[in-house]
């Protein structure tokens, strides 16, 4: 692959007679996904792939390569039609350099600049982000945060972590780690210090594997009928038909998580946050979250909503990173 210093401009000049496209990617620890939107942001075809296996960042950036050909034959347009990429990657990143500083151990990245290479494999412009920034990115433009100009979007899936919006900016903090909130310290959780890349403590209670750990110190067989191996969204339908183990799991994390949003809540005044996740999105966590704040009886109440765009937030805030992206390097002046 052809290296390429993150400086060197990279322009793809506008043809007027044919159709121009964007590409949103979501980098996953596990799979790959692709999607090619026209201009004003209209998903147009997807593309996926698995990652399982594949650490070395440059390898994923010739995937993402072969996604985005594959992507162009299915509206029969070649690499000039692109205008800019954008990817959401689970880890630290610093967009404004375009590095990711680190991810979880599923990718391992340490330092990689990642946009410089994709500009060197695409030969366009190029915009990275944390995934859980550009799932609030997402919401903030096209789905139920449209009219916030402050929120928080909480991502609840294998793990924990938010996306901070204010006065409808992304705030990513001065060492771009804002929204780490899988490493708050509440009531009930663990203490101990933890290594750089391990589950928060938070975390350890409220994303999926810990809501699975959860659940396995209080299974046993004559009390419930769901196995030791289930799944958190399996655990809380089994709470909402009244299993009492299930039931016990779905009120330590809810209450859990409710202290995390009561201190966030007051610290930012922020009015709403928004569930997305395959565990967050799950109804039962979201009414007893919402049930024990209202306990609280803080002076303003946040609300908790599930994200409209649901599994595509990370994908459409990517989409709408590089928009801007494009729109950027397209604009007089900057060429």
């Amino acid at each position: 692959m052809q290296q390429q210093s993150p400086t060197t401009p990279v322009i793809a000049e506008p043809n007027p007679t044919h159709p121009a496209y964007v590409v949103g990617v979501d980098i996953g620890g596990t799979n790959l996904r692709l999607a090619l939107a026209d201009l004003s942001g209209t998903i147009l075809a997807r593309w996926s792939a698995s990652t399982v296996d594949i650490r070395n960042a440059a390898k994923v950036v010739i995937l993402i390569a072969q996604g985005v050909d594959a992507l162009l034959a299915e509206v029969h347009a070649g690499r000039t039609a692109l205008r800019a990429i954008a990817a959401a990657v689970p880890g630290i990143t610093d967009p404004t350099r375009g590095l990711v500083i680190a991810t979880s151990y599923l990718l391992g990245w340490l330092d990689v600049p990642l946009r410089a290479l994709l500009e060197a494999e695409l030969r366009i412009p190029a915009a990275i982000d944390n995934d859980v920034n550009l799932a609030a990115l997402g919401e903030s433009r096209t789905g139920i945060a449209r009219t916030a100009a402050d929120f928080v979007f909480l991502a609840i899936g294998t793990g924990l972590g938010a996306g901070i919006v204010l006065n409808h900016q992304l705030f990513r903090g001065h060492a771009f780690t804002a929204g780490e909130i899988g490493y708050l310290l509440v009531p009930g959780v663990s203490e101990a210090p933890i290594d750089r890349g391990q589950p928060g403590a938070l975390e350890q209670i409220v994303g999926g594997e810990g809501i699975k750990t959860q659940w396995r110190r209080l299974w046993n067989s004559t009390a419930s009928t769901l196995p030791f191996s289930a799944t958190p969204t399996e655990i809380f339908d089994h709470a909402l038909e009244g299993n009492p183990l299930a039931q016990q799991v779905l009120t330590s994390t809810a209450r859990t998580l409710s202290f995390a949003i009561y201190n966030i809540a007051l610290i930012l005044n922020c009015p709403l946050f928004v569930f997305g996740g395959t565990v967050g999105l799950h109804p039962a966590l979201i009414e007893a979250t919402q049930k024990l704040l209202a306990e609280r009886r803080a002076r303003v109440q946040p609300r908790l909503l599930p994200s409209t765009l649901g599994p595509d937030a990370q994908l459409i805030g990517a989409i709408r990173l590089a928009l801007d992206t494009a729109a950027t390097h397209t604009l007089p002046g900057n060429r």
